[in-house]
Order: structure tokens, then sequence, then C-alpha cells
């Protein structure tokens, strides 16, 4: 996501290095290249033009912090301003507050959703059922989409999933009436009794929450917006979100509109972002409708559902990352007892494949390994044109579980045989086993030589790890062998990439 936007950008600001002042004729240059990643990012014209005037505003006549380079300068006036884009008003500074979904008491909070055909609308949903289960709120969602054939059917088995593997313990039901499919185009008001109904349940069984899924619809089919209408005036519901493809670029944004002219919709919620999207919309939409966006949808599981955050949102799109996500992500994964339990272990220096299994299942449940990468602050545009495959875990895990609890333990058992036996058991070749277990070795002297507190120590303990090719861990990771890309095409291409950043 934004990965061509962020490159453009870091390339304005790269051509302002060594001048002393920021002004008028030294930005123009900048700005004209800001305007055209814009442009090529799918940022509607008029919207492009007014940023860069806005930035212009804001940089001319500027002088540089003695701290700061002219170029660093105007990341951070071009960053207030992606903020003050996307930010909503009525909320703080940067936005957090208006872009949070508020819940009534007593509830239970209505929620309707709407959107054009294919946005992902149905997904959303669950994904939205679990966001609320996590949150320990108890959800009813129900299937008003009557015209798609078998949209009952797949938004039940959606909801089932959810409340049957998604994080909380909180209630989540659904509620459909497939019998009224037939009833539909025959009877006017069919999908707004089901809503009607689905509300009535929602408060009499005491739901937190209630989701509508109406039916996909395009914004100029007149007959289905009155539908939409007939919906919102029958059961008043509380938030209207509407559910944007970020892939179809400026025409979700036009949608959008038409969508928030007719039903004065609350909230936005983008889908579809983990893709190759240009993130024109994710810009404009709030400028061009005035909705907040509530959440984006990073992926195709329960939990890939982020809350908006503009200030965070224009950090990745910089190229700064976004180092909060990922750590809200470990701690997601990684329990206050699983964390001492490691500590106490770190602290004495001692670390079985047993931990690095747990550790790698941690990491994998946290999302595929690019996208988390990206979260780091200039990696993202780096890894742009790389293919990371997340099956070499499926490898080592299969490594891990062909060894014996006593091999786990004590790497010092391993001879060839061992190896061999581990390599055949896991599809895997004997090359491949001794390197992990190099790697693991190098691992557990490292982590014992901090245990120590010697400082010539850990120095030496940190060449070997980056000797061994090793990769360094995330939040709460100590480190992972076996997932090195030294001397390949990926790692060779990183490294050239960063070389010309440096120049």
């Amino acid at each position: 996501m934004f990965e061509n936007l962020t490159e453009r950008l870091s390339t304005a600001f790269r051509n302002l290095s060594g001048r002393g002042t920021i002004s008028e004729s030294n930005v123009q240059e900048a700005l004209g290249e800001i305007q055209t990643a814009l442009l090529e990012a799918d940022v509607e014209l008029g919207i492009a033009k007014q940023f860069c005037a806005d930035v212009m505003e804001k940089a001319r006549g500027r002088e540089v912090t003695k701290s700061l380079k002219p170029g660093q300068e105007l990341v951070g006036i071009v960053h207030d301003e992606l903020v003050a884009l996307m930010a909503p008003s009525g909320g703080d500074a940067a936005g957090e507050q208006a872009s949070r979904i508020f819940l009534v008491d007593p509830g239970p909070t209505v929620i309707m959703m709407c959107g054009l055909q294919g946005s992902g609308k149905t997904t959303t949903c669950g994904k939205l059922a679990a966001y609320f289960k996590k949150m320990g709120r108890s959800c009813l969602v129900a299937a008003a989409d009557l015209q798609r054939p078998a949209a009952v059917e797949q938004l039940q088995q959606v909801i089932d999933g959810v409340a049957a593997n998604a994080k909380g313990s909180s209630r989540i039901a659904f509620y459909g009436e497939p019998d009224k499919c037939a009833e539909y185009g025959k009877a006017v008001n069919a999908a707004v009794g089901v809503c009607r109904r689905a509300v009535d349940k929602g408060r009499a069984e005491r739901f937190d929450v209630v989701i509508l899924d109406t039916a996909g619809r395009l914004h100029v089919n007149d007959e289905l917006m009155k539908e939409l209408e007939g919906v919102r005036m029958a059961v008043n519901p509380h938030q209207i979100f509407l559910v944007v493809d970020a892939m179809t670029g400026q025409d979700a944004v036009r949608s959008a509109k038409a969508f928030h002219e007719r039903l004065s919709v609350d909230g936005v919620i983008l889908t579809k972002l983990d893709s190759d999207t240009r993130g024109g919309a994710a810009l404009t939409v709030r400028k061009v409708t005035g909705a907040p966006i509530k959440f984006l949808g990073t992926g195709e599981k329960f939990d890939a559902l982020d809350e908006f955050s503009p200030k965070r949102m224009a950090g990745r799109i910089l190229g700064m990352g976004d180092v909060v996500a990922l750590v809200e992500k470990a701690r997601e994964e990684v329990s206050e007892e699983e964390a001492e339990k490691m500590a106490e272990k770190l602290a004495k220096g001692k670390l079985t494949m047993d931990d690095f299994l747990s550790q790698m299942k941690s990491l994998r449940r946290m999302g595929p390994m690019k996208q988390l990468l990206g979260l780091l602050p200039g990696v993202g545009s780096a890894l742009k044109d790389i293919n990371i495959d997340d099956k070499q875990f499926d490898r080592l895990e299969g490594m891990v579980h062909s060894m014996t609890a006593g091999e786990r333990r004590d790497l010092k058992l391993f001879n060839k045989g061992r190896v061999r036996r581990i390599a055949t058991g896991s599809g895997t070749t004997p090359n491949e086993v001794n390197r992990l277990v190099t790697q693991f070795e190098t691992v557990q002297k490292m982590t014992a030589s901090l245990a120590s507190g010697g400082m010539a120590d850990r120095i030496k303990a940190a060449k070997a790890m980056s000797q061994s090719g090793g990769m360094p861990g995330l939040p709460g990771m100590p480190g992972f062998p076996g997932m090195s890309m030294k001397g390949s095409s990926a790692t060779q291409s990183i490294k050239a990439k960063f070389k010309q950043r440096k120049k």
C-alpha cells in the first residue's frame, strides 16, 4: 500500500538536500514532484493542487531548524498537511477521536452497512463482529441482502466462523430470514421488515450491537437507494457505514459522495488496502464526502481490520512506518505470562527450540511477514518489488516438529544420522537442518552473553548474530534463525535500494 507514492515523495524530499532555507524557489520543484505523485496515486486534481498550495503556504520562508535538513523540514510540513487532509473535523488535533465508534447505552447500537456490489461488505460485517467480540461486546449480525443469490447463507457462514474462532468470549449471533428472499421484488418492504425484526431481537435479547448487512447496489439505481432510505427511516440506525473498495480509486470516491448525499453516512470503511492499490481513495474520501474513515480492511482474516489513524497513516505514506501498530499486534499475540516466561529464560541465557517454535507461531499470527516489515520505518519502499515467501515458516516448523523432545532442548545431541532423519521427516534437506541448528546456536550464545552482562561479550554476540545472517526479533521476540535471505537476489535488491536512498 502506498509504495509508489512513498517512493516519489522520498525523491522530492531528497532533491532539497544541501539547501539552507526553505523558500518558494527551492520548494517549487519538490512540490511539482509531490503533485505528480498524488495524481499517480489517483488523488483528484483539485485536491492535489490545493494540497500543494497549502504546503507551499506553510513552507514559504520558513527557516530550517538547526537539527534538520530542508528535506526533513518539508517532510514535517507534508506530514501535518496529510493528517489535516485525512482527519475528520470534530476530533482532536490528529482526528483520532472522531474516527472511533461510539456505542450507546443502553444498547443496542444499530449499525447499518451499505456500499457497492463487490466492495467486501459481507466480509467486513464479519470483521466488525470480531472487532466487537474482542472488545467484550455482544453482537447480532442481520442478513438484509435479499437480492444476491446465497447472500444470507454466506453471511451466516462468516458469522458462525467469527463466533467459533475470533478472540473474545462475548456472544456473536446471526439473524436471517432466507424465506424472505423469494418475496424480494414482490414485497416492497421485505428487506426493511428483516431489519426491523433484527433490531427488535437485538433489543429483546440485550445485544450490545446490531449490524445490518444490506444489499450491494449502484448509487445510480434510484429504486435500490430508496430501499436503503426506507431501512434508515424504519430502524433509525445510530451509525451508517459505507464500505468502499480502495482499489477502485476515484470511482470509489465519487460513489461514496453519492451515497453520502442520499444517506448522510457517518463513516467510511476502506477495504482491500493490502492489495496493490494506489491509495488515492484513502487520501481523498474524507475531503470529498466529509465523512470520516473509521476502519481499514488489510486482509482476508477476521482480525484484519484496523482502526483508522490519520497521523499513523501519514507516517506510513512518508515511509516512517507504523511501529505503534507493530507493537499492538505483538501485544495481542503475546500474553503477559508468556512474555514474563520468555524474559526469565532470556535473563538466564537459556533458549530452546520449543521457545523458538512458540515465538514463530506468535509471529505468524501477527500477519504476513512483508506486511509486518512494512510497518518498520524506511523498510516498506525497499520491499516494494520483493516477494517474501511465508511458506519458509512451514519448513522451519516442520524441521522443529521432526525433532525429539531431547533434541529440542539440547543441540549437542545432533549428529549426521539425526540430521538426515529430521530432514526426511520434514521434507527438507540436511543442509537446511544444519543451517537452522547453526543459527540457533548463535542465538543461544547471544542471549547467554547478554545475560552475563559483560559489554565485550555483548558486542561479540551482536557481531556473531550479524555474521550468521539470523533474522532480528520483532517486539518481544529475541530472534528467528533460518529466515535469512543472505546472498539471495531479494537481499541484494534490498541492499541496493538502501544504498540508493543514502545517495
